[in-house]
């Protein structure tokens, strides 16, 4: 359960072995965080960098789940990124987790400046802002417009942004909405091949709500459909698949190389 401090939450996800405080009004960790921690491939030694990252849901939960993995939080917002690096500590991870405030859309020198040169990156993760600005009306809080609401090119930022960190055949994994498809494959195209995508359902029979993706810096393999992942069953209960994954930290097949 929560508990509260002045314009703060304190919240435990999977399962509760991983703690995380996070702003009352705004953006609020969820699901999305999570399924892209667990479709993410990582081995001990390597770096991963969490573009966008908040509080540091997901990065955390990636490195809590593979030890030896060392990983970069960059957020824009400088309040979400002291908690960040407030997260990592609280959960004893600061040793291998560390969080930058850094726009996403900087510059390779600004990047490198803070420690991350061009090329470097075995992985990045992102879960990118989704929705397309005309598509719906903007949240008043500035912090949730920033987590949510995309134009049509910050996409394209986002993936040359991954291209450029990672190295050859590194791997990016994110997060995007199912009814962007379109927009993620065009976007991805520009450095990546091998691309693998997992759809997320919200109940069996339902369309895909979410969709997580996997691709290849420099890889030339066709494209791959795995099968879906359904949240809940019929009567409305999380689904085994689900459970083992968000409360238990199992990691989905695209994180299985």
């Amino acid at each position: 359960m929560a508990t509260e401090r002045a314009g703060v939450s304190e919240d435990a996800v999977l399962g509760g072995t991983l703690k995380l405080t996070q702003p009352l009004r705004g953006h609020r960790v969820g699901h999305d965080a999570i399924l892209l921690a667990a479709a993410t491939g990582a081995r001990a030694g390597e770096h991963a960098v969490d573009l966008g990252a908040g509080v540091g849901a997901a990065g955390l939960a990636l490195a809590r789940r593979v030890a030896g993995v060392t990983v970069t939080l960059v957020e824009i917002e400088p309040a979400l990124a002291a908690l960040a690096r407030e997260n990592a500590a609280r959960n004893d991870l600061a040793e291998r987790v560390r969080a930058l405030c850094l726009d996403v859309a900087a510059p390779a020198a600004a990047f490198a400046a803070a420690g991350l040169r061009s090329g470097t990156a075995h992985r990045v993760l992102m879960n990118p802002p989704f929705n397309a600005a005309p598509a719906q009306k903007p949240s008043p809080d500035r912090g949730r417009r920033l987590a949510h609401v995309a134009s049509p090119e910050m996409l394209g930022q986002w993936v040359r942004t991954a291209v450029r960190l990672l190295r050859p055949s590194g791997v990016v994994t994110l997060i995007w909405r199912a009814d962007g498809l379109d927009m993620l494959l065009g976007a991805l195209a520009a450095g990546f091949g091998a691309v693998t995508f997992l759809p997320v359902h919200p109940k069996p029979g339902a369309a895909a709500i979410r969709v997580l993706a996997r691709a290849v810096k420099g890889s030339r393999a066709p494209l791959a459909l795995l099968p879906g992942l359904v949240l809940t069953d019929a009567g409305g209960k999380p689904s085994v698949e689900a459970e083992a994954i968000l409360r238990e930290g199992a990691a989905l097949p695209l994180a299985r190389e």
